[in-house]
């Protein structure tokens, strides 16, 4: 896998660490003034509250990524990934990756427009992705608009937000060797990714704390 999000760090983290996040949260507050957006604080939610989602790595991220654009862009998914082929090497997504978010902004900016192994997205409603050198990872995105932007392609994919990102219907989606005839399971990989962010940004929501990428 290797690329995870943790909603409520400041729990799960060790003292060395615990600082370091501080240090982030102080930036991010500062950003966010900056940017007229509301006042924002990350709570210690504790162990108990906290929790760790994965998104099928670098890889998944990007593949998910690859069917906003393609939706953003047609009003229509793209055929599925095989093996061979990565996302990355998608021309409309690396057209995309080249340019910075602008305005108006797009359907699905704050997921294509961040890192994809640092950084934070934050229980803050603000349009715009926020871009700036102090703000870790280079961007900093809102939770509130992450959360609508997978619904969106939740919807896309006929996949319902409830279902269990852990199911053994999703993980042999996930798994299989060629992409099913129809449904969500035609993007087994995608969907996972997409259920994790469902859940990653509800909770962010829900309890106030950020979505760091780890």
């Amino acid at each position: 896998m290797g690329l995870n999000m943790v909603v409520g760090v400041l729990g799960n983290a060790g003292d060395n660490y615990t600082e370091m996040f501080r240090a982030d949260f102080v930036a991010i507050g500062e950003l966010l003034e900056r940017a007229g957006a509301p006042l924002w604080t990350e709570p210690d939610l504790g162990e108990a509250v906290g929790a760790e989602f994965e998104v099928w790595g670098y890889s998944g991220l990007h593949a998910l990524r690859r069917l906003a654009v393609h939706l953003a862009a047609g009003g229509c998914l793209p055929e599925p990934l095989y093996e061979v082929r990565r996302a990355t090497d998608d021309p409309l997504l690396s057209e995309v990756y080249k340019a910075l978010p602008g305005g108006p902004p797009g359907p699905f900016d704050h997921l294509i427009h961040h890192s994809d192994c640092e950084g934070y997205y934050v229980p803050v409603g603000f349009t715009h992705v926020i871009v700036a050198e102090t703000a870790p990872g280079g961007y900093l995105g809102s939770s509130v608009r992450l959360l609508a932007e997978t619904r969106r392609l939740a919807e896309a994919l006929g996949l319902p937000e409830d279902l269990d990102p852990h199911s053994e219907e999703v993980f042999e989606a996930a798994d299989a060797e060629e992409p099913a005839g129809e449904g969500w399971q035609r993007y087994g990989v995608e969907s996972y990714v997409c259920l994790q962010l469902l859940q990653a940004a509800r909770l962010s929501i829900a309890s106030g704390a950020a979505i760091a990428f780890t």
